[in-house]
Parts: structure tokens; C-alpha cells; sequence
């Protein structure tokens, strides 16, 4: 390895380091805030390091890692998640009685493993990535289970993300067998060996079915979504939003890295699969949403909804036509950003109030009604995360919508185009039902205070998200350079 490979390393390096050297301070000292701000220093500056080594030349980095824009790009949006995500754990953890400090070391493995698997140029890579991430993510999600503040949905939650998430595994792993058992190499560009252990090629149509069924549980795809409301529910606040936000980027990063490499005649079947799923998940992630009452089961319904607009992207890119594959990358790549930074906003609120009630995350949207007279700032900041999500203008919703559009439009992908208009609308109806609820009379007299750090918080995520709708052309800038 080279110093320009090394250097290209930097922003994984300085996370990997980030879980060491709390092991070792929490050895030493149990001090809840200085433990919560190593940790957000470090993904700050691994994410200025990812943002500002854009422009460099791409680093294969051994067969398994390439640090090219695109994975810079994507991998700094994993760690401003991740950075907002340790943020606003303080204020929810520092209210529990649980052990709040492993917390972190377990959040800096998670969003290790996320940015591997942005990176990865190779199955083994990626199935290193995807494990470290889901593992750590495993008691993550369960970490509250013991806690007396919490109702038994977040041990329920945490059993049913390890298992669906150990099966998810086992397709993804046996589809990658299959596929080395075809090719001969774990290459993610597929190309057969010379002379090499080639078997006939329904081997390797099955291979990428199962790697796609193997995506899809990642990402909420119906008919892989089962887990999806119960873990959004169940889940703290703060873990919840980095399940929203920087898995689904990571393994979607993935994802595109590979259809982009894919070609040969089982892409029609990848297509034909893409399209079913992106069907099932606009419509039926919308309907289900519908009759939803408690709030982090609404946003996961959602979550199905916006992860089937995005499969756009995904089949317009199987076409490979040049033009079509540059303004899916580009639609895909923008979409992923507003997503993350609406639905972070959204989660940003829920955690700040769940950590002075815990009514607010797993009660129903009744503990909201009146929280714009009582709250001002935490309800206007919620009221602008369901205006984005729904895709309304001067938001970074409509961005993101506008370029699906976009891109179904290039690709002449009407059906879908038609159902990411129906699903639009059906979703204006649930999220304008949340702002109804925040703006009915207060039924009781909550004292409801913020502090200073969760104020800024709140105020940064508000004003990315209307930046990303106000003025996006800086960000347009990033992904284009990323995709070039």
C-alpha cells in the first residue's frame, strides 16, 4: 500500500480509532459528555477529511476497497448522519437509566461498517461492511430493552432485527456463492476468471436474485419489509434514525455500485424484480401509512414509500444508455441526501421530546396535539420534516422529487412514474395530518425545555433541509463530481 492509498484511508481510519480510543477512555473515566463529544469531534472531522479529499483521483485501494468521489460523497453524508445521530443521543440517553457510555462505541462501528460498504469494490468487502454494521446495530437497537422507561417493544424490536436481519444475511451470502461459483472471483465488476470453476448461467441468475432479495430486506422493500414498523418502533429514538438514514444510503450506495458494474441478459430479471418491488413499496408503503397512530411507525411505513420512489434510479440505470445512467446517478445520489437530512430532522424532534417523555415515541400521536403552543421550535421543525418528506416546493422533498421525476421521465419508466405521483399524493395525507395534530389546542400544560446544544441541533437540520431546497446547486455540483 502506497501513502496516497493510505491518505485516501484517512476517513475510515479516524472512525475505526474513534471506537478504540473510547474502550480506552471509558476504561478510565465514565463521563457521559465527554464521551459524547469525542465521538461527534471524530465524525466531524472524518467527514471534513471525506468532503474535501473530493476531487482527488480515485484509490483502488486492494481488490477490496475503492475511494473514489462517489464513495466520498456518500460516505461523508453516512458520517454527518452518524454525527447527528451521536448528537442527539445525549439528551435521550442522559435522561435513561441505562449505561449510557458503550452506546457510542457501538453508533462508531455502525457507521464504520456503513462506510465500508460505501466503499466496497468487492463481495468480501461488502459482506465485512454489512455484518460489522447490522451486528453493531443488533444492540443498538435492543439497548434500552432492561430499562424501566421502555414498554417490551424494544426487546421484541431488537429480536426481530437480529433475525430478519440474520436471514437477509444468509440470502445475500449464499447469492454471492453462487455467483463466485459462475465467475470464478468476488469481484464486484463480475468478470468470469479465464479457466476459471464456470458453471451454466442459471447459477448466476439465481446468484443475483438472492443479492438482490439480500439488498432488499436492507432497505424495506416490500415484500422484505416485516421488520421495518416493528424496529422503528420499538427502537430508541436515535438508533431508529440512523436506521432511516445512514443504512439505507449505505447499502443503496451499494446497490448502484453494483447494477452500474451489471450487465448481460438476467438484467431484464433484475429489472422485472426491481420494478415489482418499486410497485409494492410506493403503494402499499403509502396505504399502510395511512392508518398509522403512532409516529415512529408512520415514519417507517414512509421510509417503505420513499426507499420504493428511489428503485427509479435502480431501473433506469439497468438501461445503460449514457444519458440515462448519468441522470439516474445524479437523481439517485440527490435523492439520498434530501432523504437523509429530512428524515433526520424528523427523528432529531421525536428524540428531544422522548427524552423528557417517553410518551412521545411510543404513544400515539394524541402526546402531540397542541405541541406548536407548548414547543414552538420543536413543533416548526417537525411541521418542515413532514412538508419535505411530503415533497412540497422550497423544500429539499421537492428536490429530490423533482429528479425522480426526472429520471422516470429520461427512462420512459411510466408505470412508475405514475405510481410515484399516486404515492406522492396518498403521502400528503398522513403528513399533513401530523401537522393538523401540532396545531390543535393544548390538552394539558407541559413544561417542555431545550437546551442549548439540542436548540442547534435542530436549528443546523432545519436549515440543511431548507438550503437543499432553496438553493441546491452546490450540492448538484458534489454529486455530479461524484458520479463523473
Amino acid at each position: 500500500m502506497n501513502w496516497l492509498e493510505l491518505t485516501s484511508l484517512m476517513p475510515l481510519l479516524l472512525v475505526a480509532s474513534i471506537s478504540v480510543i473510547l474502550l480506552l477512555l471509558i476504561a478510565f473515566v465514565r463521563d457521559h459528555k465527554l464521551i459524547c463529544w469525542v465521538t461527534c469531534i471524530g465524525f466531524s472531522m472524518a467527514a471534513y477529511l471525506a468532503f474535501t479529499d473530493m476531487g482527488n483521483t480515485a484509490q483502488q485501494v486492494t481488490p477490496l476497497l475503492i475511494i473514489d468521489d462517489f464513495s466520498r460523497l456518500l460516505g461523508g453524508v453516512v458520517l454527518l448522519v452518524s454525527l447527528a445521530c451521536a448528537w442527539m443521543s445525549y439528551a435521550y440517553l442522559e435522561t435513561a437509566d441505562e449505561i449510557s457510555e458503550e452506546y457510542y462505541i457501538l453508533l462508531s462501528l455502525a457507521a464504520l461498517g456503513a462506510c465500508v460498504l460505501v466503499a466496497s469494490n468487492h463481495f468480501a468487502s461488502m459482506f465485512i461492511g454489512l455484518e460489522l454494521m447490522s451486528v453493531s446495530l443488533f444492540a443498538m437497537v435492543g439497548y434500552m430493552a432492561h430499562s424501566k422507561q421502555q414498554t417490551n417493544t424494544t426487546l421484541e424490536a431488537g429480536v426481530k432485527y437480529m433475525v430478519l436481519s440474520g436471514v437477509s444475511s444468509s440470502f445475500l451470502l449464499f447469492g454471492v456463492a453462487l455467483i463466485y461459483a459462475y465467475a470464478g472471483n468476488l469481484s464486484i465488476d463480475l468478470q468470469v476468471v479465464a479457466g476459471g470453476p464456470q458453471l451454466q448461467s442459471g447459477y448466476f441468475v439465481v446468484g443475483s436474485a438472492l443479492l438482490l432479495v439480500g439488498v432488499a430486506f436492507k432497505m424495506s422493500w416490500i415484500p422484505f419489509h416485516m421488520w421495518t414498523p416493528d424496529v422503528y418502533q420499538g427502537a430508541p429514538a436515535p438508533v431508529t434514525g440512523f436506521l432511516a438514514g445512514a443504512v439505507k444510503v449505505a447499502v443503496f450506495a451499494f446497490a448502484m455500485r453494483w447494477l452500474m458494474m451489471a450487465q448481460g441478459d438476467y438484467l431484464d430479471l433484475l429489472l422485472l424484480g426491481l420494478t415489482v418491488m418499486a410497485v409494492l413499496s410506493m403503494v402499499m408503503g403509502n396505504l399502510l401509512a395511512l392508518r398509522q397512530n403512532n409516529l415512529k411507525r408512520l415514519l417507517g411505513y414512509s421510509s417503505i414509500a420513499h426507499m420504493g420512489y428511489v428503485i427509479v434510479t435502480l431501473a433506469a440505470s439497468a438501461t445503460h444508455g449514457a444519458t440515462t445512467l448519468s441522470t439516474a446517478l445524479e437523481g439517485a445520489g440527490i435523492y439520498l441526501l434530501t432523504y437523509a437530512s429530512m428524515t433526520m430532522l424528523a427523528f432529531a424532534v421525536i428524540s428531544q421530546l422522548a427524552a423528557q417523555d417517553r410518551r412521545f415515541e411510543s404513544g400515539t400521536l394524541v402526546h402531540y396535539e397542541g405541541l406548536l403552543f407548548q414547543q414552538p421550535l420543536l413543533a416548526s421543525c417537525l411541521i418542515l420534516a413532514m412538508l419535505a418528506l411530503a415533497g412540497m416546493p422550497l423544500t429539499a422533498g421537492f428536490i429530490g422529487k423533482y429528479y425522480l421525476v426526472l429520471v422516470a421521465v429520461d427512462s420512459q419508466l411510466w408505470l412508475l412514474l405514475g405510481l410515484l405521483v399516486l404515492g406522492s399524493s396518498l403521502g400528503l395525507y398522513y403528513y399533513l395530518r401530523v401537522i393538523l395534530v401540532l396545531c390543535k389546542t393544548p390538552v394539558s400544560d407541559r413544561q417542555l425545555v431545550l437546551g442549548t446544544s439540542e436548540k442547534l441541533l435542530l436549528l443546523l437540520l432545519a436549515a440543511t433541509t431548507l438550503w437543499l431546497g432553496l438553493y441546491p446547486t452546490p450540492v448538484i455540483e458534489w454529486v455530479q463530481l461524484a458520479i463523473a
